[in-house]
């Protein structure tokens, strides 16, 4: 007797398919089941347990998940398509620690298969499978754990070979070395994973829109990621994601006021459309929607999913209308797609470009160096920029105290160095920021106990005494001292003794003339050198001000940042003329 009537009821789904094709508006796009020809296919779970179901989700261009054989019909006739969602696995292959007896799955399998069949109205139906358990758990596995995960193997193997697509439901990043990777890969043959990723709507709200929208996505993509990274296609993959409301659940987590929890969906959502695109997954699915007791109570539920389903896709929901005036209706704010072609990164309306990425990372020959020179540029030009004219000044003292004036040298150096004179330009104005930076700084005036130390522990530094005009920064704003090699340009130690000559830095031109030869500082008395040591002291004091300043303003800066691919520098203080060290402003 039980044979006819499973062919029966097989009849009827398959009768019941075709009728619902019939019915489909003309010209819509449909693939197994009826179900939207689109990737991925978004399903929602529904059932009892959501009173605005019909209302809200039940339309041309919405697949629901709902276990159940009466609520199906219903949505289908309102134009949504339907797969079958099995919410008590464990009723089906046991527990990890009691697993059912392997010789009941085949009749289990089929008696799923077929109230999948009646509650879709497909004779090849979707079929949700809630949830796996234990899936972080290393192998070797216990008899008993191995026990069910051959249950829930065999389970879907049985479902595929009736022609069903089983979803495996995970709810905890999966264990996949040794052979729970063969387990898996073995899943992905007969049906598709889909893991849950949850997020606590306050901490992420708390991020603000950048860093919260980053977080998701990379959090989505990892999800993603532990799957292919065993070799699993991306074409048998998919996410959960969760609009719950209850606490200790993920998800709103008490989060107020309503206008904070509806940008939440907001940016989840975007954040899933991205992600999905990026790796062309399968499925994204969601849950949240039902109440299943006192503290799952949210009368903001159905104006979340409203919300949820128009930044989906706008034509499915009025979600500005419902959530209210409060409401932040960009959908581009803090997202990946607000970068504009070959935008490689952007931080406050200012944008680093990917062909000076590639201008840099030619120079440096490690992208990572460039891309982090090009991000300190990008932080530093939000704090001043320099006036083209003394860009151009700043060149000429270079071409004229280094290259003796040939433009035609400067360019040959610029050519051995991979650079160009549009790279030598930022680089000069990176160079002007940086003194001007530096020299605003106010330092402690070293104590008298650290000039002494330094004249005691570098006795072979070498000093030299200048008369100089104008005025120079390495004599501390004055025409005649002792200075430090290691806090005046190089090049001045190598100008002949009681000579006048010209010297010209990127900051400059002076006349200097050095007033005996370069001797050890120890060769000095102490009081004679004790001025030049304070000086130097004070410079080195003022670089390292900056770059702990500097250093922590771009560490705080990547919150505001967005990057392709979400692909962000590392924060360091790193000079283009490091590289091009003719490029350095001599000060």
């Amino acid at each position: 007797m039980r044979e006819p009537f499973k062919r029966m009821k097989t009849a009827l789904a398959i009768l019941a398919t075709l009728l619902c094709a019939a019915a489909a508006p003309t010209g819509a796009r449909a693939a197994q089941c009826g179900l939207p020809d689109t990737k991925p296919l978004w399903i929602d779970f529904t059932d009892g347990t959501v009173p605005f179901g019909l209302q809200v989700f039940g339309r041309p261009g919405i697949t629901i998940a709902t276990p159940g054989i009466g609520l199906p019909p219903q949505f289908r006739q309102l134009g949504a398509g339907t797969v079958y969602w099995e919410m008590k696995l464990g009723l089906i292959v046991g527990t990890t620690t009691a697993p059912a007896d392997p010789a009941v799955i085949p009749d289990k399998a089929q008696r799923l298969f077929d109230r999948a069949v009646a509650s879709s109205g497909c004779s090849t139906p979707y079929i949700a499978l809630n949830e796996l358990n234990g899936a972080t758990t290393t192998t070797p596995w216990t008899a008993s754990n191995a026990g069910y995960r051959a249950n829930v193997l065999q389970l879907m193997q049985q479902l595929a070979a009736k022609g069903a697509r089983p979803f495996l439901l995970v709810n905890s990043p999966p264990y996949t070395d040794a052979d729970a990777g063969n387990w898996w890969r073995q899943v992905a043959q007969v049906g598709d994973i889909v893991p849950e990723v949850y997020f606590n709507a306050p901490a992420v709200s708390r991020q603000g829109v950048i860093l919260g929208s980053r977080r998701m996505r990379t959090t989505l993509r990892a999800a993603i990621a532990a799957y292919t990274a065993i070799g699993i296609p991306v074409s048998k993959l998919g996410f959960m994601l969760g609009f719950q409301s209850g606490p200790g659940a993920g998800g709103r987590e008490g989060l107020q006021p309503s206008s904070a929890w509806f940008e939440f969906a907001k940016l989840y959502t975007l954040a899933a459309k991205r992600v999905a695109a990026e790796f062309g997954i399968a499925t994204v699915w969601s849950w949240g929607w039902g109440t299943f007791n006192v503290s799952g109570v949210d009368p903001d539920k159905q104006a979340t999913a409203c919300v949820y389903l128009w930044t989906r896709e706008p034509s499915l929901c009025d979600g500005p209308a419902t959530a209210g005036k409060e409401f932040e209706t960009s959908l581009t704010e803090g997202q990946l797609d607000a970068l504009g072609k070959g935008v490689q990164c952007s931080l406050d309306g200012r944008a680093m470009f990917q062909t000076d990425l590639s201008r840099m990372a030619a120079v440096t020959r490690d992208r990572d160096v460039a891309f982090t020179i090009l991000f300190d540029r990008l932080v530093a030009h939000g704090e001043g920029r320099v006036s083209p004219e003394r860009i151009v000044e700043a060149k000429r003292a270079i071409v004229d105290g280094k290259f003796r004036g040939s433009r035609r040298a400067y360019n040959r150096a610029l050519a051995r160095g991979r650079a160009n004179p549009v790279v030598a330009r930022a680089a000069i104005e990176d160079e002007l920021l940086r003194a001007d930076a530096e020299a605003s700084l106010r330092v402690p005036a070293p104590t008298e106990a650290q000039v002494r130390t330094f004249y005691d522990f570098y006795p072979d530094a070498l000093a030299r005494r200048f008369r100089v005009k104008p005025a120079a920064p390495w004599l501390g704003g004055r025409t005649s001292g002792f200075a430090l090699a290691s806090a005046a340009p190089a090049a001045v130690f190598r100008l002949p003794a009681a000579v006048a000559s010209p010297f010209t830095t990127g900051l400059g031109s002076y006349t200097v003339t050095p007033l005996d030869a370069p001797v050890p500082l120890g060769a000095l008395p102490y009081e004679s050198a004790r001025a030049a040591i304070r000086r130097a002291l004070v410079s080195f004091a003022r670089t390292q001000a900056y770059e702990s300043s500097f250093g922590k303003r771009v560490e705080k800066a990547l919150n505001r940042t967005i990057c392709l691919r979400d692909d962000l520098p590392s924060p360091a203080v790193v000079s283009v003329s490091t590289y091009l060290p003719f490029l350095a402003l001599s000060s």
